[in-house]
């Protein structure tokens, strides 16, 4: 069983395939199992990673709190024990913001950072008030409605029922990962690293807008953005070939001009 040491916490991964890496960064109510789409979609042509931050799957989870500030350290562990380079992580919803600081903290093994339904936990006050507003607006609704489409859960009640079991795997809660977005990146700090930021929004996206992403992409500058129509805010899981899709395509985008030298 792939284990790496993070300051002295027990972090379960697993690898599949070959080829340019792409390591997943799950949400809140994810672990590894929940790239099961993903996985089986990408690894003919890529090296995919999953991980589980601790007190998530079968990462340690024996401590008494979480403290959301020691996530990005568990997908360094990862990095460095794996010993990958060129790396494209790609995080969900707050994961995206563990993602984000990791590919700072390692941007000799991290070129790019694809930031799935967040802003990356980016310090800078008018995104902020934006993705509070977003917030604001998201909290009307039941939680599954936030995440999941309505037809999808009429239509997959079996798939909406199995993602919400994903959660009952974890230890670690929401409010665990909250602090996260204390003492965040700046754009200016994010630009320096040289590590390619890549938004990847939901056309549907209840929790985070996607006038809101376009946004932080133009105040970015050099990032991507990827909008994909009628998808949710848990596009990995209701839609899972256009996620896969544009996954695959800002992979290969953000990688050709190193590739090409």
């Amino acid at each position: 069983m792939p284990i790496a040491d993070s300051d002295g916490t027990s972090i379960y991964y697993e690898r599949h395939g070959s080829g340019p890496a792409i390591l997943f960064v799950h949400g809140s109510g994810g672990h590894h199992a929940a790239w099961w789409q993903q996985v089986a979609a990408l690894r003919d042509e890529f090296t995919v990673v999953t991980i589980d931050l601790r007190g998530f799957g079968k990462s340690d989870s024996s401590m008494p709190e979480f403290d959301g500030q020691d996530f990005p350290g568990d997908v360094v562990a990862v990095l460095d024990q794996e010993d990958l380079t060129d790396v494209m992580l790609v995080g969900q919803s707050i994961g995206s913001v563990a993602a984000l600081r990791a590919g700072l903290l390692r941007p000799e093994r991290v070129s790019s950072v694809v930031l799935g339904h967040s802003l990356g936990g980016v310090s800078h006050p008018e995104l902020k008030e934006l993705a509070a507003a977003d917030r604001a607006e998201a909290v009307k609704l039941p939680v599954i409605d936030r995440l999941l489409t309505k037809p999808f859960q009429t239509e997959r009640a079996d798939l909406t029922f199995l993602f919400q079991q994903m959660g009952t795997f974890n230890v670690a809660k929401m409010q665990d990962l909250r602090n996260l977005d204390t003492n965040g990146p700046s754009l200016e700090e994010i630009q320096a690293s040289g590590v390619k930021v890549a938004f990847l929004a939901g056309e549907k996206d209840a929790v985070l807008s996607v006038k809101t992403v376009t946004r932080a992409h133009e105040l970015l500058t050099g990032s991507h953005l990827e909008i994909v129509e009628g998808a949710p805010h848990s596009m990995y899981w209701e839609t899972p070939q256009k996620y896969n899709a544009a996954v695959a395509h800002l992979r290969r985008t953000l990688t050709a001009p190193k590739e090409a030298a």
